[in-house]
């Protein structure tokens, strides 16, 4: 999901690591089943335990919500807590990110179009064919788009409802990643609306500076 690359770029730059907690199968294999029950129940109990990890997990996203609980029972350390345990302040390599921007109207603009694309290109299909494929619910199904149109399938919202959830979601989604990606020290912000070359440029004069 593009809600984890923070993630990754975070743990490749501060060189958070894992390694050392084990997982408990059986208790997530509970998590698996209440999560399929009711995620928002799931998600609700992580805030209690980790407030500030769950800031940039969305309420649809299973997997990283059952992480934060199963770090906590087996460390006894909450995610955020851990990280900033085993983070690294400076890195041994030289790094730049870069993230391109755009003005918040224009960039929900572009969402809500890119949900209608989805809707007419056969999302509502796609999903209903997943479904009579797989026995069990596929994790893959927790993504920004399929939960909903689920929730569709299943009867329990409109058409409408879906569509307008599905772009309220992907919005709160791409709010919670620019927050993300501003608190990574000397982000390089790069304009969306200035043409390509413009940006390359900016790009290659931040690596000369290091030359």
């Amino acid at each position: 999901m593009l809600e984890e690359h923070g993630l990754y770029i975070n743990s490749l730059i501060y060189e958070i690591e894992y390694n050392e907690v084990e997982f408990d199968a059986k208790y997530r294999e509970e998590l698996e089943k209440d999560a399929n029950e009711n995620l928002d129940k799931l998600y609700e109990m992580a805030v209690k335990i980790d407030e500030e990890a769950m800031k940039n997990i969305s309420r649809n996203d299973k997997k990283r919500i059952i992480r934060v609980l199963e770090i906590y029972k087996q460390t006894g350390m909450t995610k955020t807590e851990l990280e900033k345990k085993t983070r690294k302040e400076e890195t041994e390599f030289e790094y730049k990110v870069f993230v391109t921007n755009l003005d918040r109207e224009k960039l929900y603009e572009k969402i809500n179009k890119r949900v209608d694309i989805m809707i007419e290109d056969g999302l509502i299909d796609e999903v209903r064919n997943i479904l009579e494929k797989y026995k069990e619910y596929p994790t893959a199904m927790q993504a920004l788009g399929y939960k909903e149109t689920k929730q569709y399938l299943d009867g329990k919202i409109t058409k409408e409802e879906m569509i307008e959830k599905i772009k309220q979601e992907t919005r709160r989604y791409a709010k919670r990643q620019l927050t993300w990606f501003r608190k990574i020290k000397d982000t390089i912000w790069l304009d969306m609306e200035k043409d390509n070359e413009e940006n390359l440029g900016k790009i290659m004069e931040e690596f000369e500076k290091n030359v």
